[in-house]
């Protein structure tokens, strides 16, 4: 039988018990939906700066074995154009302050506005394992490869 790690919920917009409240959507779903805490309908226009959308809710993950990241919804990018500015966000262990989503609209600019409801789901949180290795500081490694320092298309075509 899985553990299920413990997260610490706090609650900080009321209106997520009319919303929804962080839950999984189906019994398959990798991440939790954010909705847009907003009073009012948000217009972000194509083509300018990212803006901070609150998520109604804290988090208090402890575990420094775990963490959160936010991802774009996939069907808000690929027909509105709506992604995150910072491409995803990273929600260490020990940060408890307000969730919040970094929107952008990737339109070009003239291209159609996005406009976020108040409610609307925003984005995704999902709950990953940290692996947090030990350094051994070496002046040579203790094995070659055939690859070595070679990157950015070096072991094949399509660099």
């Amino acid at each position: 039988m899985r553990s299920e790690p413990s997260i610490e919920l706090k609650i900080l917009d009321p209106r997520l018990a009319t919303w929804g409240l962080p839950a999984y959507q189906s019994a398959s779903a990798a991440a939790i939906d954010l909705h847009a805490c907003i009073d009012e309908p948000l217009t972000l226009s194509a083509g300018a700066a990212a803006v901070l959308v609150p998520a109604g809710f804290a988090i208090f993950i402890r575990d420094p074995f775990l963490c959160a990241v936010i991802l774009p919804r996939s069907g808000l990018g690929h027909k509105q154009g709506l992604v995150l500015g910072n491409g995803a966000g990273l929600i260490d262990a020990d940060y408890q302050g307000p969730i919040m989503a970094s929107l952008v609209n990737r339109n070009p600019p003239g291209g159609p506005p996005v406009v976020i409801e108040p409610g609307a789901r925003i984005a995704q949180m999902m709950f990953l394992p940290v692996v947090r290795p030990r350094f051994t500081e070496v002046t040579e490694f203790t094995d070659e490869t055939t690859r070595g320092a070679g990157g950015f298309g070096s072991t094949g075509a399509g660099a």
